[in-house]
């Protein structure tokens, strides 16, 4: 059984994607109402990161970068009041944990103000979280995870981390904790179909 959880934000904690892929897709392709096969494609693209998205929109279809830009900050900026959706289970999850005696702690790649503006607005407290953006390294380096639990001198057999990306996978298990993957497909050994299914994964300090 797990006690901590190591959270990643965007796609995992928080259902934030559908709303950048939009944008992005608004302005890259120039159109209010993007195809199936263009949001598949910025989903693609922005699987690596945003502004990787953002730079191949502009080299492809010489979309406007600064528009990208602005409009992302735009987007950020509507999230402190009419914040992207929790998703599904992660409340229940997250109060699992607290339940437990545990910690639930997030490793994202997002800055701090946008970070914490969205757990603002959805009333959530976490007990620590790093952001790549303070200095540390990205995913799948272990940097940020390994931060946190020495930080919080935790025991890493009793830590899971949680994400929507491999690199979240593949930085868990270079930093010596379990690493599982948030797949709505939840096919493969290691994913998960749902955020609930973590909920039996979760129990008291010994």
């Amino acid at each position: 059984m797990y006690t901590s959880i190591l959270w990643d934000m965007g796609g995992t904690l928080i259902d934030t994607y559908p709303a950048v892929d939009h944008l992005l897709a608004r302005i890259g392709y120039r159109t209010d109402a993007p195809s199936n096969a263009q949001l598949s494609e910025v989903a693609r693209l922005r699987s690596i990161s945003i502004d990787h998205a953002m730079n191949k929109l502009h080299q492809l279809y010489d979309a406007d970068l600064e528009a990208l830009h602005a409009g992302y900050s735009e987007l950020k900026e509507s999230w402190k009041t009419r914040p992207a959706p929790l998703m599904s289970g992660a409340r229940r999850v997250l109060e699992a944990v607290r339940d437990a005696g545990g910690l639930n702690l997030i490793a994202t790649h997002r800055d701090r103000c946008s970070a914490e503006d969205l757990l603002a607005a959805h009333g959530i407290e976490v007990d620590d979280m790093v952001c790549a953006p303070d200095g540390y390294e990205r995913k799948p380096s272990p940097d940020m995870y390994l931060v946190l639990i020495e930080r919080h001198r935790l025991h890493p057999a009793r830590v899971l981390a949680v994400g929507d990306r491999p690199i979240d996978v593949e930085a868990a298990t270079a930093a010596g904790v379990d690493g599982y993957l948030l797949d709505h497909r939840g096919k493969q050994p290691g994913t998960l179909a749902s955020l609930s299914e973590l909920i039996g994964m979760i129990g008291p300090r010994q």
